[in-house]
């Protein structure tokens, strides 16, 4: 977890850069699915290839919606809020993924939900308190936590007419940057949640198609060519540059799309794949947080990104309501085995008297 954890840092930290020197959002995803397909299917055809069930039509469906929800859409409302935000505002808003689709699996009665009981209460209380942190996040940016460079003082000296002139137009410039900077804010906390809201849909989709079809890296190979199918049929349908547009200018755009699809989206997945079989989706949602130090970590001294008050106390109230969602997930899973153990021993009883 702490391997994918970096993996993922370096990945948000490669994205920014990349959309920051121009690389279109829907190349990107079209080339990276592109990538992780190529990297993923021998994989899942020699691992596969005597256990994988056949293509019907159901499944066809699903893997359609898992490539739109998991990947297409998911990665272009990321790439949207990730260029007018910061890479830690952005890991930030992921780490609301596990709450959020704790939240909709109780309005879709997937998921139970006990008041009165410490777990449930536990959950109610950090899925508001998540929620209270994205929305600090959104609303309040305060001021910057780490130093910038003071706009030059230089020819304050200048008097008259020309000075207050200069003065006015750059106090309204500045003001209307500021309007802009935080209208771009706005967009990209909304595109976040979009994302998140995305992925947390793609995560209960996946519960119901990992029964219908077992094959883990043959659905993870045809998810990524989908969505590299939709990705680039859309590029195609809103791009009018041209093959100018698919082609990669600087070392900084070929990295961060041979990584993203191999490492990012093969090595990564898989990672991920083997800490969930071995020990649970509790813990490892519980590494998610990890991330967000790491991104920070390269957010301010690679990206030169600047941090603000409202990012700090906003990621501070998402990582506490987090766990305080995973504790109550963790306690009322313990207590599902403890009750089963007696019905369990009963059963085993009978089965002794019966022979």
């Amino acid at each position: 977890m702490l391997v994918f954890d970096i993996i993922s840092a370096v990945t948000t930290a490669l994205l920014k850069k990349a959309l920051q020197e121009g690389l279109d959002r829907l190349v990107l995803i079209t080339l990276r699915q592109l990538v992780a397909t190529i990297f993923l299917a021998p994989i899942a055809y020699f691992k596969e290839r005597r256990t994988r069930p056949k293509l019907t039509l159901e499944i066809l469906v699903y893997l359609f919606f898992s490539a739109a929800f998991g990947a297409a859409l998911s990665q272009y409302t990321f790439f949207y809020g990730l260029q007018y935000t910061t890479a830690t505002f952005a890991i930030t808003f992921t780490n609301m993924a596990p709450v959020l689709t704790f939240l909709i699996a109780v309005l879709l009665r997937v998921e139970s939900l006990n008041m009165k009981n410490k777990a449930g209460a536990a959950k109610i209380i950090g899925t508001l308190m998540s929620f209270a942190g994205v929305m600090l996040l959104t609303l309040y940016k305060g001021v910057a936590l780490t130093h910038q460079v003071e706009p030059s003082s230089k020819g304050s000296s200048l008097t008259g007419h020309t000075t207050s002139s200069a003065s006015i137009s750059s106090s309204r410039q500045a003001a209307g940057d500021d309007h802009g900077s935080a209208v771009r804010w706005v967009l990209g906390s909304v595109s976040m949640l979009a994302n998140v809201v995305g992925f947390a849909l793609w995560l209960l989709l996946q519960r119901k198609f990992t029964s219908k079809y077992p094959a883990v890296y043959s659905a993870t190979a045809f998810m990524s060519l989908f969505s590299f199918l939709q990705a680039g049929a859309i590029t195609l349908s809103i791009q009018r540059s041209g093959i100018a547009v698919w082609a990669l200018k600087g070392t900084v755009e070929i990295v961060t799309v041979v990584y993203c699809g191999v490492v990012a989206s093969g090595i990564g997945y898989l990672l991920l794949t083997y800490c969930v079989e071995k020990r649970g989706p509790v813990f490892t949602a519980a590494f998610s947080p990890l991330s967000q130090i790491f991104v920070a970590g390269i957010d301010l001294f690679i990206l030169h990104e600047p941090l603000y008050l409202g990012s700090v106390l906003g990621s501070v109230l998402v990582i506490l309501g987090l766990y305080m969602v995973l504790w109550g997930k963790k306690e009322e899973a313990a207590k599902a085995v403890a009750s089963a153990k007696p019905a369990q021993a009963e059963a085993q009883d009978e089965q002794q008297e019966k022979v």
